[in-house]
Formats: structure tokens, C-alpha cells, sequence
């Protein structure tokens, strides 16, 4: 029963890295499309960023809608980010103790 405690948490803590870094890629990816370093007319490119845009998408707009830009720049994914890896630290870790003394782990 531990292990697969221990399982969920190590994918829970998985997929919640890989948002982070899904939110990193888009931000830069962004700046890179309004400083007109790439475009969007690229293939590769928009691919890329409409996939991105539909991952972060549902988990930033929540926040887009209550943050509004300063100067012009969304800190909207900073915020997230912050939030993800307070989950990450706090959250996920004392939970997944907390059912590991449960089950007599500890």
C-alpha cells in the first residue's frame, strides 16, 4: 500500500513539474513571437504554441482573469508557478506523509 502511495505522489509531483515547465516554454515562446524573433507562420511554431496554449491555457486563465497585466506583462504564470511549487513542497509532501503514517508506514 506504501508504494503506491509513494507512486501517485512521484506522478502528482511528475505531472506538476512538467506544468511548470509547459508554463516556462510558453512564456518565452511568447516573448520570442512579440519580439518577432520567431513567428507564428512557422509550422513547428504554432504547433508548438497552440499545443502549449491548450496545456496552460485552463490553468491560467483563472488567474489571467483576476491579475490584470502590469505595464503590459502578464505575471499571471509567475503567480502559478509559485503556486505549483508551493503544492509541491507543502502540500504534496505533508500529504503524502500524513497517508503514509495512516497506513502504518511510518
Amino acid at each position: 500500500m506504501a508504494g503506491i502511495i509513494q507512486s501517485v505522489f512521484f506522478i502528482l509531483g511528475a505531472l506538476l513539474t512538467m506544468l511548470s515547465w509547459a508554463i516556462i516554454i510558453s512564456a518565452v515562446l511568447s516573448w520570442l513571437v512579440a519580439f518577432d524573433v520567431i513567428n507564428l507562420r512557422n509550422r513547428a511554431v504554432y504547433q508548438i504554441s497552440t499545443f502549449l496554449d491548450r496545456v496552460t491555457g485552463p490553468v491560467l486563465r483563472p488567474f489571467q482573469r483576476i491579475i490584470p497585466p502590469l505595464g503590459g506583462v502578464d505575471i499571471s504564470p509567475i503567480v502559478v508557478l509559485l503556486i505549483i511549487t508551493a503544492v509541491q513542497r507543502f502540500i504534496l509532501r505533508d500529504l503524502e506523509n500524513a497517508l503514509l503514517r495512516l497506513v502504518g508506514y511510518y
